[in-house]
């Protein structure tokens, strides 16, 4: 799992090849901290099929808000620069995140 930021989320997500999963979370997101395990065990289970980043946006306000995260958590895939796909707020299900994640690893 990637820790990103605000200067390497461009390089590691928007221009990166394939798809990449993007885990955005927030320090006080008790959500967030519920699935971090979780999301870490995909990361681990699917490592070199999908790349798997992770965005503190306590510490990046504005790149969240340019990405339309309006709400934590949001479990995210990226393809080319864009958002293919989203689960947001209370989508954020277990069983919703794995059947994302094994939609776009290849």
């Amino acid at each position: 799992m990637l820790e990103v930021n605000k200067e390497t989320f461009g390089p590691e997500v928007l221009e990166a090849d394939g798809y990449v999963f993007v885990d955005f979370y927030g320090d006080g997101c008790v959500p967030c901290q519920a699935l971090m395990p979780f999301v870490h065990g995909l990361a681990d289970e699917f490592e070199g099929k999908l790349k798997f980043c992770a965005l503190n946006t306590t510490q990046a306000r504005r790149l969240a808000i340019g990405q339309k995260i309006l709400g934590l958590p949001v479990m995210a895939i990226y393809k080319g620069g864009e958002k293919v796909e989203e689960l947001a707020k209370e989508d954020c299900t277990e069983p919703a995140i794995r059947a994302m994640v094994e939609k776009y690893a290849k």
